[in-house]
């Protein structure tokens, strides 16, 4: 793995990064927190967006499990894999390629929303708040979100998932979602037991007149 002390944001780098195959994250696997975070929170299936679906192993997963699902990725690769996949898997998927940063998502809003380490790539309160908030915006009122974000736990390490605090998460993430769940973990327990994250659940903020 390459050194990562920034990752990018723009689709030329990440469909590079598809094209030439650099893509740690990607195991071809579920997230093993997946199912565990759906079934301690009890959320049912219902209108799931995945941020950040890359090759769409997680939104195959959920559409799989009763979720009708919308996959979004900045990469025009990975949305073609992932498309790819889900025909070869018999599974009903919608995947788009787009920049949830900027642009709409079709299908909004959503009962769910889940991504693996888009939060993560951003650096400072600021941006991690405004990726909360667009989060939010696509969500249902009480609509559930779930995210896995590299940790600032565990050993210095200059390879692997960007790092963040509990509390640079809580301080962006606190004022449009209460917060359900927030756990140290590794991302993997088998192959990467030493690369922290933290298990972020939330539900979206309902704003009462005063």
């Amino acid at each position: 793995m390459k050194k990562e002390n920034k990752r990018p944001t723009d689709s030329a780098s990440w469909d590079k990064r598809y094209v030439e195959g650099e893509l740690p994250w990607d195991s071809g696997k579920p997230d093993v927190h997946l199912a565990e975070v759906i079934a301690a929170h009890g959320i049912k299936p219902g209108k799931a967006l995945e941020i950040g679906c890359g090759t769409g192993t997680n939104s195959i997963w959920l559409a799989q499990h009763g979720f009708a699902m919308t996959g979004m990725d900045i990469s025009q690769t990975a949305i073609a894999r992932a498309t790819e996949k889900a025909a070869a898997a018999g599974v009903a998927c919608n995947f788009i390629v787009g920049d949830f940063m900027v642009d709409q998502v079709p299908g909004a809003p959503f009962d769910f929303v889940y991504d693996r380490g888009c939060l993560h790539i951003f650096e400072g309160v600021e941006d991690l708040s405004l990726f909360a908030s667009r989060v939010g915006n696509v969500l249902t009122p009480e609509g559930m979100w779930h995210s896995l974000v590299g940790s600032t736990d565990g050993p210095p390490r200059d390879t692997g998932p960007p790092r963040h605090s509990a509390a640079e998460i809580v301080t962006a993430v606190e004022p449009h979602f209460e917060i359900l769940e927030l756990t140290s973990t590794s991302f993997d327990s088998k192959n990467h037991r030493d690369v922290r994250a933290w298990v972020l659940v939330a539900r979206r903020r309902v704003f009462y007149p005063d």
